[in-house]
């Protein structure tokens, strides 16, 4: 029978196979926390403008709309 583990024994092993070894995100970097999330930070006048996410997806999804539109040229008139 093993001996209990004694939470104080903090000694290391002279080596470790590090092959067995698992590297485990954490945090921010973890998959689980990234997946389909995007964070910006919005400055107070913005978010007093946009005060949710659906006002801010539906602002971005005008912008994009209004960017596809092509732009007339302008006249050789208004060049000169």
């Amino acid at each position: 029978m093993q001996s209990p583990v004694d939470p104080n024994d903090y000694e290391l092993q002279d080596e470790y196979d590090l092959s067995k070894m698992t590297v485990v995100p954490k945090g921010r970097y973890a998959p689980q926390h990234r997946v389909g999330k995007n964070v910006a930070l919005l400055d107070p006048d913005v978010v007093q403008a946009f005060p949710t996410d659906d006002a801010v997806n539906e602002a971005l999804r005008m912008v994009m709309r209004i960017a596809k539109i092509p732009r007339k040229s302008r006249s050789k008139a208004s060049r000169d």
